[in-house]
């Protein structure tokens, strides 16, 4: 404890190299005693690890020697299509790099609760992956030790985030603009919009691309629907909108909300797309199975999982530069459920 009677926090690897005036892999380097470090650079950051009680971390230990090949994926779901399928992609590329996987489960957004995750993936041993698409995984990702090795899988950042972020994501925001152009196209007045959960307070890409959209075409933009990431959350929207005869064409967050939305306008007796047309995001397998089979976009999640296993297999080997990217273009797949809308009286 301090003077003030608050425990100070232990010093990092960062704050070791910014003390020794070298970059944290340099730290790294000289910890886990790697032959190209000139003999003084080394003496400066062993006094700077000295003077500041720095702790060597086994698990970046290990990992850094290659004697431990584990990767922890912190998520707070594990079912959903788009969690499941990154989390099928890292175990595939892990598994082909002879990685063993682990799955810590964020069971709130709480600070202790999110913390105390955070530490049990770091003493399993490894490196870590979070999936940071609602506010449980931002805030796993922001609690991550600086000199552990982690990469995130997050939403379409707002901006281009700077270099020493290791991140992936899929241009979430460019495949619902084009989803929305293309219902505009087919004669469509404006889209209405179901939303899913945003990872942060802010604006989802989602929503981002859909409203951009709008605006480009003169458009009128409707207040989103908050929904949630499942059919009940599509069928209590669609329910909203179904009452309105001025609804003629839905874009839903995802493909689970879309088939809540589709049985809310059976249930109104509003024909699809015959009335109304809706798109689904993201193209779940049984997107391609419903009556009308859904149009919806396609993302490669499987790939930004295998991508975001390659980007941390990068980091712990020094073999590639921290360097976050989109990963995959996303594909509209027109199906039976959009037309024109229905003509005017």
């Amino acid at each position: 404890m301090n003077v003030t009677g608050h425990t100070r926090r232990p010093a990092s690897i960062r704050d070791v190299a910014t003390a020794a005036g070298v970059s944290y892999q340099t730290v790294s380097r000289v910890i886990n005693d790697h032959p190209s470090v000139k003999p003084s650079t080394r003496d400066r950051v062993l006094a700077a690890i000295d003077e500041l009680g720095f702790r060597r971390n086994a698990t970046a230990l290990a990992l850094a020697s290659g004697r431990t090949r584990a990767v922890t994926v912190l998520t707070a779901n594990t079912t959903h299509y788009g969690y499941a399928s990154i989390l099928q992609g890292i175990e595939e590329a892990a598994r082909a790099a002879s990685y063993a996987v682990g799955i810590g489960v964020l069971e709130s957004a709480d600070e202790a609760a999110v913390a105390a995750e955070v530490q049990r993936a770091a003493d399993a041993g490894g490196g870590l992956i979070v999936i940071a698409y609602d506010p449980a995984g931002v805030a796993a990702l922001a609690a991550v030790p600086a000199e552990l090795p982690v990469v995130g899988v997050v939403e379409t950042p707002a901006a281009p985030p700077g270099g020493d972020r290791p991140w992936v994501w899929t241009d979430d925001r460019e495949a619902a603009h084009e989803a929305t152009r293309h219902l505009l196209s087919l004669g469509h007045e404006t889209v209405h919009y179901v939303a899913i959960p945003s990872s942060t307070r802010r604006t989802s890409a989602r929503t981002t691309g859909w409203r951009q959209a709008l605006k480009e075409a003169g458009a009128p933009e409707p207040r989103p629907v908050q929904g949630s990431w499942g059919p009940a959350g599509g069928h209590a929207a669609g329910l909203r909108l179904a009452g309105d005869p001025a609804v003629t064409a839905i874009l839903c967050g995802n493909d689970d909300l879309a088939l809540g939305v589709l049985r809310a306008l059976h249930e109104a007796g509003r024909s699809v797309p015959g009335e109304v047309s809706v798109a689904g995001f993201d193209d779940a397998p049984h997107s391609a199975f419903l009556t009308p089979s859904l149009t919806t976009v396609r993302l490669d999640f499987t790939g930004l999982g295998r991508a975001a296993f390659a980007l941390l297999h990068g980091v712990v080997e020094e073999s590639a530069q921290i360097a976050p990217h989109p990963v995959s273009v996303p594909e509209l797949v027109v199906r039976e459920s959009v037309g024109p809308p229905p003509a005017k009286p």
